[in-house]
């Protein structure tokens, strides 16, 4: 009997051993089901393949061809991923629209002997859920930004608060990216369909109840867009404002972004990006910094002239009338505890 998803939360209750995406590794990788595994029925040239003769030449001669394709690619999944499953074990499959790929999948793993169910719709009812929260609905929840110039450490004061209890949504971490011409991060960006998805997870988590605390963002977090519900509370929303001594921002930068400073390569070709902007004077001393291993040095001249005048510029065009400022002399593990405690006491006396 297939599973109807009326909520993205309902996966939480379904109690099944795994989630089995038989779609091709194309479509996977684009988005899938959270904690999903792809175990495809069709590889990507075999989709193709199927499609090009169901259009050009015979929809029978199709579903022919697919049909031993999957037959082929089932027996090996059998005798490869699955072959150490017990008896007990209970799969959910899924496909693009919970059809012929899924149902023949799942008849296959029902003949074994194993209790499985496939979703009704398939990936495009998710999807459908997962447009209703980000795009179609309100985002009504109250929301508080963490703001405060660069280097600031707000993603780890976000970590802190949820440590705490509050309710936070990461956005960083969500879009995989630290938000800026440097923050590429190991693995990459997902699709924005993925982003969409873990937001939307994130987004139903909530308690409308209380706030929730969401880092200061432009509506682009490296190529991820922000959905404009979300986007617009934010814009809207009241701020607490991290003002930290520029030393000790250049210090945590430094050692922040140690991935990064660790390849030189990878970090001359970042500076490079910002030719457009500066003098290449101003960029060949930068260089030079980098070379030397002066990240330090590097980092404050980065804020002083390129970054910390455009949050200034980007913070007059959306400045709050509800604004509190939490001042910090350092940015070491301690002062970020007590940072923290700070963020949500301004947090908690905003008027909702």
């Amino acid at each position: 009997m297939p599973v109807t998803l009326s909520s993205v939360r309902d996966l939480e209750g379904l109690g099944v051993d795994a989630i089995i995406d038989v779609r091709s590794p194309a479509e996977h990788a684009e988005d899938h089901l959270p904690g999903a595994i792809n175990l495809p029925v069709l590889g990507n040239e075999e989709r193709a393949r199927v499609g090009t003769i169901y259009k050009q030449h015979s929809p029978f001669l199709a579903r022919k061809i697919g049909a031993a394709l999957v037959a082929r690619n089932a027996a090996a999944h059998l005798e490869g991923p699955l072959a150490a499953m017990g008896g007990g074990w209970r799969p959910l499959v899924y496909c693009w629209r919970g059809g012929q790929r899924s149902g023949a999948f799942s008849t296959i793993l029902s003949q074994v002997g194993w209790r499985s169910d496939t979703i009704a719709g398939g990936y495009k009812s998710w999807r459908r859920l997962v447009v209703e929260i980000t795009h179609d609905l309100p985002f009504t929840v109250p929301v508080v930004v963490l703001d405060g110039n660069t280097g600031s450490a707000k993603t780890e004061v976000l970590a802190r608060a949820r440590a705490r209890g509050a309710q936070v949504i990461d956005l960083e971490a969500l879009a995989n990216h630290r938000g800026s011409l440097f923050g590429a991060m190991p693995g990459g960006q997902p699709s924005q369909k993925a982003f969409e998805g873990r937001l939307a997870v994130a987004m139903a988590a909530l308690d409308p109840s209380r706030p929730v605390l969401v880092e200061a963002e432009s509506n682009r977090i490296g190529r991820v867009t922000v959905p404009k519900a979300l986007w617009l509370a934010m814009v809207a929303a009241p701020r607490v404002t991290i003002e930290a001594p520029l030393p000790a921002r250049a210090a945590y930068l430094a050692a922040a972004y140690a991935d990064l400073t660790a390849d030189r390569a990878a970090l001359g070709a970042v500076l490079d990006k910002l030719r457009p902007f500066h003098a290449r004077e101003v960029i060949e001393h930068w260089q030079g910094l980098a070379g030397a291993g002066g990240f330090a040095a590097l980092a404050a001249e980065l804020m002083a002239a390129h970054y910390d005048p455009r949050y200034a510029k980007a913070r007059a065009q959306h400045r709050s009338a509800q604004e509190r400022v939490v001042m910090t002399d350092a940015l070491d593990a301690a002062a970020l505890d007590r940072l923290a405690d700070a963020v949500l006491a301004a947090a908690a006396a905003m008027p909702r």
